[in-house]
């Protein structure tokens, strides 16, 4: 039997952007026994920094997150995935999303342009089973499970977990992200949390999430002064490593298979450390 990507994922990876990531970064993540590095922002379609993570590691998946449908071509994005998957079999997780219409013009309706992209990669041999849609709410979520190996939802809370599940149904990759700040006092790590939920996606009004975020019964209210208490903690796990792993692990208990997490640090600092810590409250 095939092994599935939730089972090559493990159940916890690491998410990060090129500059807190890098060859070295990988292989301590990997050592540490994190099953995914993830790619965050928008990489270019030569997916040149995941084929330098692959190449400085051994068994840790690669995946992206997220390819934006809007910036890399589809044919040059499926090139980029058959030479990876040539040199890494099995190893290369294609994540793709539709980015945001606040700042990718042209933009047509966002569900018709997954649509082409995906019919682009059908076309171009990639095949559904190596890539993974960014999806929040239930009509992309559904299209998901129709056409790729899963979603990877960004910026989401357990309970909006257990209704993506009940839509992908079982077998489909559910890999939520949540971001994280160690430390006991809420007076330090808040400030930190809510840096990092409030830029981009609530000074620029980012109209996918807020709306995901209203589905999930947060209001206008929540949206402001940089995000309410009640919106920042959901969305920012924050205490020390068991506590923090508790709550990643209540995304495992509502029906992920895996989550990214993402640890947000005072800017500048090394995130690796943190990510030691945590190693030992969510892999031992």
């Amino acid at each position: 039997m095939a092994i599935s990507y939730g089972e090559r994922l493990g159940r916890f990876g690491v998410m990060g952007r090129a500059g807190v990531l890098d060859g070295g970064t990988a292989a301590e993540l990997e050592k540490l026994g994190y099953g995914a590095v993830w790619i965050g922002g928008s990489p270019p379609a030569d997916l040149a920094f995941a084929e330098e993570l692959l190449s400085a590691t051994d068994r840790i998946t690669v995946a992206t997150g997220i390819v934006n449908m809007w910036t890399a071509p589809a044919p040059e994005v499926a090139a980029s995935y058959h030479r990876l998957e040539a040199k890494y079999p099995g190893r290369f997780l294609l994540g793709l999303g539709i980015g945001h219409r606040e700042v990718n013009q042209p933009y047509q309706k966002p569900y018709d342009k997954i649509v082409e992209y995906l019919d682009q990669l059908d076309a171009a041999d990639v095949p559904p089973t190596a890539r993974v849609l960014a999806a929040l709410g239930p009509r992309v979520l559904a299209l998901a499970g129709e056409r790729t190996a899963g979603a990877f939802p960004y910026l989401v809370t357990p309970d909006h977990t257990a209704s993506a599940r009940a839509v992908l149904g079982v077998g489909k990759l559910l890999a939520p992200e949540h971001k994280a700040v160690l430390g006991t006092d809420h007076a330090t790590t808040r400030p930190i949390a809510r840096a990092a939920v409030r830029n981009p996606y609530l000074d620029l009004r980012l109209t996918n999430y807020l709306n995901n975020l209203r589905r999930l019964g947060f209001t206008d209210d929540d949206f402001t002064d940089g995000g309410s208490d009640r919106l920042v903690d959901a969305l920012a796990a924050q205490g020390d490593p068991p506590t923090v792993a508790a709550r990643l692990r209540e995304h495992l208990d509502a029906g992920a298979d895996h989550v990214a997490v993402q640890l947000v640090t005072e800017p500048g600092a090394d995130p690796i450390p943190g990510y030691r810590r945590l190693a030992d409250a969510l892999l031992r």
